[in-house]
Parts: structure tokens; C-alpha cells; sequence
């Protein structure tokens, strides 16, 4: 058989742009089957030197990809790949890996890893799910659930009066879990390619934000409350601009006294930076006398 008779099991493919760009994907041949792989790489239109370099670049890079993958096809054919790790299960990984980072991520951060995950349940709820069940298909028709389907306390079993579509961010939120997780298995060698690969996400929303007007924060200070503990750590908050998770973790090793002034020296719950606040007489009378 002649050698250019020979199939590529690997071919870069092009796809013009309506704003004119090109865009460079993989159509990859294994076992009589044909896959895509969208690269996120692109052509521009070459009106100047530097696009001329630059579209030299963007094609070396998909060479390079392009040899990659032959190279993982080759091992595969001929046995000396490693012993695939696809049929790993998909919620005992989710698990250990939202577990790992915990330890580095704020508690509302974490509190969206296991909301997603009662998400991703909802959505297919086999406990034998396998990262060789997560295919683009299956991405897509989570993505199409967050749209469509899923609604805000949907998971629990708590009666609500009304029924509320996810929010924007939410959907936001709860599909990067999903794109990280994937990544993440995709570096650790358990998948070959990444099922999330061209499929979009979701664009975030400002939020609305209500404040507090300076009377309403005077009718408040005014007003008996049963937990008076609560009231006071309220009012501090106010008055100091402190998340409730720092005024929560606040010792009185992060309290000092500075030529009449008082100040506090804490390090922050989310972002971890250190800070130093100059607080006002009054809210210094609300921290009490010192333990």
C-alpha cells in the first residue's frame, strides 16, 4: 500500500468565522470512529507582520497537539499506554477532590462544590457513573439541566411556597465545578481528552445590593433584641465594614491600643491578606472590656 494511501489518524481541520478568524480543530480517526477536538485555537486575517508571526505560532502549537495525540494513539495501538483510569468512579472523585481543597478555599466557595454536586446527582443520580460516562453529550445535558431544569433549593427537602429558577451565577458557579473537576482529572491521566472542550459556559450577573440607610441603622441600635450578642456583633459590623466571617474569627490578640486610637491587625478569612483597621470609639465600646 502506497504511504499516501495511508489515513492520518490525526488531521488539523479549519473552520472560517463569521468575524472573519479561523478556527483550528483536530479530527481524530481511532477504530473506524471520527472525534473532534476544538482546540480554542485561532487564525487571524494576516493585514500585518505581526498576524503573519502570530498565525505561524497558533499553527505550530496545534502541529505540536496534533503530534501529541498521534503519539497517544500509537501507544494505545501497540499496548504501551498506561492501563486506563476511565472507569474511575465520578462521585468518589468529585468527593476527594472537593475535600482536598477545602483546606484552601473559603467556606462559601466549598458550600458551592457540594451544591453542585447535589446538582450533578439530580441530573444523574447512578452511583456507578464513570469518567468514561462523561462525555461532551453529558456535559452539554448537565449544562441544558442548569438552564432549563434546576431550581434554586431544589435539592433539599424543605417545602417552599414558590418554585425559583438558579440564578445566573449560580448556574455560573456550579458549571466551573464541573470544567475544573474535568481539568483536573484530565491532568491526573484519567481522561485522554477533556469532555468539556467547546462547549461554553456561563457569563456572571452583578448582583444587586441592598444597604442600610444611617436611620435605619439607628432604629436598629435602638430596638431590643433577644440575642443581644448577635445585636452588638451587627452593629460592629456596621460600623467597621467587617465580613461576618472576620468578625467571627476576631481575638482579642487581633485588638491593640495605639496612642489613644484602636486598631485591629487580623488576617482576612477570603482573600488571607493581612489587615490593619483603625476603628471608631463606639465600635471599640461594642467589643466589650478586654478577657
Amino acid at each position: 500500500m502506497a504511504a499516501s494511501s495511508i489515513k492520518e489518524p490525526v488531521r488539523i481541520r479549519r473552520k472560517t468565522l463569521a468575524n472573519g478568524n479561523v478556527s483550528l480543530y483536530l479530527a481524530i480517526y481511532i477504530n473506524g470512529r471520527r472525534e473532534y477536538e476544538f482546540l480554542k485555537l485561532y487564525l487571524v486575517p494576516e493585514k500585518t507582520r505581526a498576524d503573519k508571526e502570530r498565525n505561524k505560532q497558533t499553527l505550530a502549537l496545534a502541529a505540536s497537539i496534533k503530534a501529541q495525540r498521534i503519539v497517544d494513539i500509537q501507544r494505545g495501538a501497540h499496548g504501551f499506554k498506561e492501563d486506563s483510569r476511565e472507569d474511575t468512579l465520578f462521585y468518589d472523585y468529585y468527593n476527594a477532590l472537593s475535600e482536598k481543597r477545602k483546606k484552601k478555599e473559603s467556606s462559601g466557595n466549598f458550600g458551592n462544590w457540594a451544591s453542585c454536586l447535589r446538582h450533578l446527582m439530580k441530573y444523574d443520580p447512578r452511583q456507578s457513573l464513570t469518567f468514561a460516562d462523561i462525555t461532551p453529550k453529558w456535559v452539554q445535558g448537565f449544562r441544558d439541566y442548569l438552564e432549563n431544569s434546576a431550581e434554586a433549593f431544589g435539592c433539599d427537602r424543605r417545602v417552599r411556597r414558590e418554585r425559583r429558577p438558579l440564578s445566573q451565577n449560580s448556574k455560573h458557579s456550579y458549571f466551573n465545578k464541573l470544567r475544573t473537576c474535568l481539568r483536573q482529572a484530565y491532568e491526573d491521566g484519567i481522561i485522554r481528552t477533556n469532555p468539556m472542550r467547546g462547549i461554553s459556559g456561563f457569563s456572571t450577573r452583578e448582583g444587586t445590593r441592598e444597604y442600610l440607610t444611617l436611620e435605619e441603622v439607628r432604629a436598629m441600635a435602638g430596638t431590643d433584641c433577644d440575642y443581644p450578642e448577635i445585636k452588638r456583633a451587627f452593629l460592629f459590623a456596621c460600623l467597621t465594614g467587617l465580613r461576618r466571617s472576620d468578625v467571627e474569627k476576631l481575638s482579642w490578640g487581633d485588638v491593640t491600643e495605639l496612642n489613644g486610637r484602636t486598631r485591629l491587625v487580623f488576617r482576612q478569612k477570603k482573600t488571607g491578606g493581612q489587615e490593619y483597621l483603625d476603628i471608631t470609639a463606639q465600635a471599640a465600646e461594642l467589643i466589650g472590656v478586654r478577657g
